[in-house]
């Protein structure tokens, strides 16, 4: 980096690059232009940090900046809107190869191209450790917007994606177990490149559309206490509808609790939502509860012991802490 420097380099990752149809105009300018059909943007932002969110160790470039897109594009998914365009600050050392912000950039635009956007700009700077930063931006299409506050008793609880996937190639990367072993490919892949499905959201709006959605990335306990909180109600999740005997085996060789990777080990970037009873589930989508009247979530009735997913800044206390987050 030191030796090609900067605007060398922005031109370099942004050559031939083709934009997506929100983007009017992309890199090149002092701004974006991006249009807001209906007059609203859907927007939220997201810091990956070195050593605390991702190891060059643990990931390649392009997996780095796949799941750095990902995450953002779940949480505009989440509130019932498309993605159109992702801008990025990057900040690396200045020893910092060029081809690890050419993988990142390669990665970004994987991504971005498979949620339905792509990246209209940024800003590269110099910094003491690689951090990626990313906005993105929705469209909502004239539809209202789907939030966390809209479930009611009644309602079924259902998931779209994978759970649990992710803490298990965490745990695999943190601890003894042999990397190259196949059994745990699948479960490395998932940690290092999250697949948001964002299709199952998607393809429902306007046809078959939650009362209340929220991505899970936070630990599905604790993202349905989200959704519980919102909407001034209580979730019942069914542990039998969380069963994967797939990942029990991973979890069994791993010496492992599986159950809390699904309920507590964050970072899946599946979504999950409430439904009206009266409407049926579309394509994707898995009951595995429903929501009551009261407070709080519960398994089986039961509340959870311990803790139920991740939370910046908490610590020791974390349950799902780990040198990635």
């Amino acid at each position: 980096m030191r030796e090609l420097g900067e605007f060398a380099l922005i031109d370099r990752i942004n050559a031939g690059r083709e934009q997506a149809a929100h983007v009017l105009l992309g890199p090149g300018d002092d701004a974006a232009l991006i249009a807001a059909p209906d007059g609203r943007f859907v927007v939220s932002t997201d810091m990956l940090v070195e050593g605390r969110h991702f190891r060059l160790d643990w990931s390649s470039p392009v997996d780095i900046g796949r799941k750095a897109i990902a995450q953002n594009a779940a949480d505009v998914v989440a509130m019932g809107a498309r993605p159109t365009a992702f801008v990025v600050a990057l900040g690396c050392p200045a020893q910092t190869p060029v081809s690890v912000i050419e993988g990142i950039a390669d990665g970004m635009w994987i991504e971005a191209s498979r949620a339905g956007g792509s990246i209209a700009g940024g800003d590269l700077v110099h910094s003491e450790q690689l951090v990626v930063s990313v906005t993105a931006f929705g469209d909502l299409g004239g539809q209202a917007a789907i939030t966390r506050s809209g479930a009611t008793p009644g309602d079924i609880v259902a998931v779209a994606g994978e759970l649990g996937w992710s803490a298990a190639g965490l745990a695999v990367l943190t601890g003894e177990a042999d990397r190259s072993d196949p059994d745990f490919a699948y479960a490395l892949a998932t940690h290092r490149v999250p697949q948001p499905p964002y299709a199952a959201v998607i393809d429902a709006f306007g046809t078959h559309t939650p009362t209340a959605l929220t991505d899970i990335s936070d630990g599905l306990l604790a993202d349905l206490g989200h959704v519980a909180a919102a909407s001034n109600v209580a979730i019942d999740v069914h542990s039998s509808a969380l069963t994967d005997p797939e990942l029990c085996a991973v979890a069994k060789l791993l010496d492992a609790d599986a159950m809390h990777w699904v309920s507590a080990g964050g970072e899946d970037h599946a979504f999950a939502g409430t439904w009206s009873p009266d409407i049926a589930l579309p394509a994707g989508w898995r009951p595995i509860g429903i929501v009551t009247a009261g407070s709080g979530v519960t398994v089986d009735g039961v509340a959870p012991i311990g803790g139920t997913g991740w939370e910046s800044f908490r610590g020791a206390d974390a349950t799902a802490a780990d040198d990635e987050r």
